[in-house]
């Protein structure tokens, strides 16, 4: 049972910050019904890679140009999938109707758009007072912007994080990653769950406008801080730290490792692994603040050490010697590290048309009672439109077989 079992999610989002959200709620035992158009989530377009069966009729997968796309199956897994078709008023009946039963609605649309189909919070408030309605988009629902379209590299272009991301004499760089959508879709995550909890005392939902772009500027934390303080804009610093040497990648003689001094005491530890005790008796590195300010005397030296040995070796001597370090792995070694075995950080589900495929697992996996798990694979387009509207709506399958005829509706036959 997971700690959200019993709660009823509307899904009308889509790419990665709303879905991101929702496959959280998800693992964490919630029922999402994901509403799709008739065309699906915009990802599932978004490739390659694709995958669908193997063409030899084997069991299994394979890579192939169109299928199932990566993106796609990234962030939607525990859900259903619902196609209604949300320009026909009867589809937007549907939508209605099942928002009745929602605890929590999610969208991604711009500002103002789901008012053309009574689907707006205002409207559902009025069917459901208890409905929790999480609108995420670029801007918010207020301020000069807030009627444009949102997309997470623009976002990083504008909140702040490209200006300090890359190497020093190098162009700005976004977060490959969308970083962004990401932590918009956690922080959407907390807002349902904290607004969920004022409902506990107070019976009523509410409205709840999150910003990709102040996430994104909140996200800038301690640069944010330094520059509000002292006026001095960031720099891009590569690798390395504004506040805190050593602390980032480092080359060995045959690859790279991330050092990451938290104290004092651990840098007098890299000395003596390194057999160079003079770094540390040079009485301008052995605080922080004085390797900061000397960062330029001090890393060209060290950096020369590092590279004499092979990366192994200094892994082990700063191990050994109790000082943060780790290798800097590619996608395929990180995966394959075992701590992602122990934590269960990869996790196999039997998909309706592929067979068997790996998926990440939850980082949330962990609640000594109950612990959110892969509940089910991304759905299929239409999977489970039949499933839902009989059982949360009453209709029978002839009423849905009308509704499809119509165009209303897409179910999804059997693989």
């Amino acid at each position: 049972m997971g700690a959200l079992n019993g709660l009823k999610v509307l899904d009308l989002s889509r790419i990665l910050a709303g879905p991101f959200c929702t496959q959280m709620l998800a693992d964490l035992g919630a029922e999402v019904w994901k509403i799709e158009p008739p065309r699906g989530d915009d990802t599932r377009s978004w490739g390659p890679p694709f995958v669908r069966p193997k063409a030899s009729g084997a069991p299994g997968w394979e890579v192939a140009a169109a299928g199932e796309s990566a993106y796609y199956l990234s962030c939607n897994r525990g859900k259903k999938s619902v196609v209604v078709n949300l320009k026909d008023p009867r589809g937007q009946q549907i939508v209605q109707e099942l928002a009745r039963q929602a605890d929590v609605l999610v969208e991604n649309y711009k500002t103002g758009d789901l008012a053309r189909y009574g689907l707006d919070y205002a409207s559902l408030s009025q069917l459901n007072p208890g409905l929790i309605y999480l609108s995420i988009t670029g801007y918010g629902q207020n301020g000069p912007r807030a009627m444009e379209p949102g997309y997470d590299v623009a976002i990083q272009g504008l909140c702040g994080i490209m200006s300090v991301t890359g190497e020093p004499e190098g162009p700005p760089m976004r977060v490959p990653v969308a970083w962004i959508d990401l932590m918009t879709g956690m922080n959407g995550a907390i807002a349902v769950l904290a607004a969920l909890q004022e409902r506990s005392r107070s019976g009523l939902g509410q409205h709840l406008d999150l910003a990709l772009f102040d996430v994104g500027l909140a996200a800038m934390v301690n640069l944010a801080q330094s520059y509000l303080l002292t006026g001095q804009l960031p720099e891009r610093l590569g690798n390395a730290h504004p506040q805190i040497v050593p602390y980032g990648a480092f080359e060995a003689a045959d690859g790279w490792f991330m050092l990451t001094i938290g104290n004092d005491e651990q840098y007098r530890r890299v000395c003596e692994a390194t057999g160079h005790v003079e770094l540390w008796e040079d009485a301008r590195f052995q605080t922080n603040a004085g390797r900061v300010t000397h960062r330029a005397e001090l890393l060209p030296r060290l950096e020369a050490i590092l590279r004499t040995r092979p990366r192994r070796e200094w892994l082990e001597r700063f191990s050994k010697a109790g000082v943060p370090v780790t290798p800097v792995n590619n996608l395929a070694e990180a995966l394959a590290e075992p701590q992602a075995q122990a934590r269960g950080m990869l996790q196999q589900v039997q998909h309706p048309w592929l067979g068997t495929v790996p998926l990440l697992g939850s980082p949330l996996a962990h609640f000594s009672r109950s612990p959110a798990q892969v509940q089910s694979p991304p759905p299929l387009l239409g999977e489970h439109t039949l499933e839902v509207l009989c059982t949360a709506l009453g209709l029978c399958p002839e009423e849905v077989a009308a509704l499809e005829a119509a165009g209303v509706v897409k179910t999804c036959p059997s693989p």
